[in-house]
């Protein structure tokens, strides 16, 4: 009986070690999870931070690129279809583009006389666009909304 006893005790002595063990063991990996969550933390706090960095960066350059392209998409249509008016749409003058779109249909009436008119103002402006510098051009038509020449 001594030898159960003792296989019993012995038995409970490994039953304990190993449920000290595993205790060791749940707060071990409790600690490293802990880390990996602040870990974590941090990476998406720079990752957000990288985010947006990079977003501000892409809309300065999608805003210049777009100041870019429009001067010459404006200008070009200005010299090659200047009568009706399209580079006036381009730029976001709707009111200004109607009077062109007039302009041109009232030509079918007065022999051609306000057609020619809207053509000179749009080859004009066309030669103004393509002359300005980016800069100049975006802060004038653009961000200025300057309508007319």
């Amino acid at each position: 009986m001594s030898d159960e006893k003792s296989l019993s005790d012995d038995l409970n002595d490994m039953l304990g070690d190993a449920k000290e063990g595993a205790k060791k063991a749940a707060d071990k990996a409790g600690e490293i999870a802990g880390e990996a969550k602040e870990k974590a933390k941090e990476f998406a706090e720079e990752a957000k931070e990288a985010a947006s960095e990079f977003a501000d960066e892409a809309k300065e350059a999608f805003d210049k690129a777009t100041g870019d392209n429009k001067k010459v998409l404006a200008g070009i249509l200005a010299l090659l279809l200047g009568t009706i008016g399209i580079h006036k749409f381009i730029l976001g003058y709707n009111k200004e583009g109607i009077i062109f779109l007039v302009m041109a249909i009232l030509g079918i009436f007065t022999c051609g006389i306000t057609s020619g008119i809207a053509w000179v103002i749009g080859v004009v402006e066309g030669i103004i666009y393509l002359t300005k510098s980016d800069e100049e051009f975006y802060n004038t038509y653009q961000a200025g909304k300057k309508a007319w020449f």
